[in-house]
């Protein structure tokens, strides 16, 4: 509910009275602030009117809205002000406040993929293996997928196979750690070969074993059932 919806926003405080009598919750207000000039230069920056006075100035409503909101920044058990603060530097002191216990929020996800299918659009990284050789032109292993122990043997006998492994790992290494800090909850990396069945397969199941000491690591291959599908 925002205070576009009066009537909805109005029955706030019963509500609020209804669940600090519920044994099974614990209330917890945390109001957000910040001072006029900064609360100006944001609408200005989206370019829309405040709702509450949507034809006359940005401060005009927002000292209406302090008004409306007075009581329930009252009732707050927290209130940061975010006048100074980045979106990762508020996240960060949410997590703080509300974090029972130390815990990791950052995951990994490798994402295997065949290019024939075209580029994961959730992919923060994309790394291309179609330059190792190919499973699929040996033909005991030409059926089976990047799963099966003899098809992961025979992509990683490869001296390239172990070169692209360190490097790639080198940089993860490097990498993972300024993207938690940017407050990056997950990482998404696609690894692609031509139709994401053998090679990608396999190297994505090696990178989410190799970082899980360290990460919460997941894995998914989205291709490899295309080709039962054709």
């Amino acid at each position: 509910m925002d205070l576009r919806g009066r009537e909805f926003f109005d029955s706030l405080f019963e509500a609020l009275d209804a669940l600090g009598l519920e044994d099974w919750v614990n209330g917890h207000i945390l109001f957000l602030d910040a001072k006029n000039e900064v609360l100006v230069s944001r609408y200005k920056e989206t370019r829309r009117a405040h709702p509450l006075d949507p034809g006359g100035l940005p401060l005009d409503g927002i000292n209406a809205e302090r008004e409306i909101l007075d009581e329930l920044r009252g009732r707050a058990q927290t209130v940061i002000d975010t006048t100074n603060l980045k979106p990762r530097e508020l996240r960060e002191k949410i997590i703080d406040l509300y974090s029972e216990k130390e815990q990791d929020i950052f995951s990994v996800h490798f994402l295997s993929f065949g290019f024939k299918y075209g580029l994961p659009i959730d992919a923060d990284l994309a790394f291309d293996v179609r330059f190792l050789p190919n499973p699929h032109y040996v033909s005991n292993l030409q059926p089976l997928t990047g799963l099966n122990k003899d098809v992961a043997s025979y992509v990683f006998k490869w001296s390239d196979t172990q070169v692209f492994i360190d490097k790639v790992y080198d940089l993860l290494q490097f990498m993972l750690p300024q993207y938690r800090k940017e407050g990056k909850s997950q990482l998404v990396v696609a690894i692609g070969c031509t139709g994401g069945q053998h090679r990608s397969v396999a190297i994505s199941e090696h990178f989410a074993k190799k970082l899980s000491t360290n990460y919460i690591t997941h894995v998914s291959h989205r291709d490899i059932e295309k080709r039962k599908e054709s």
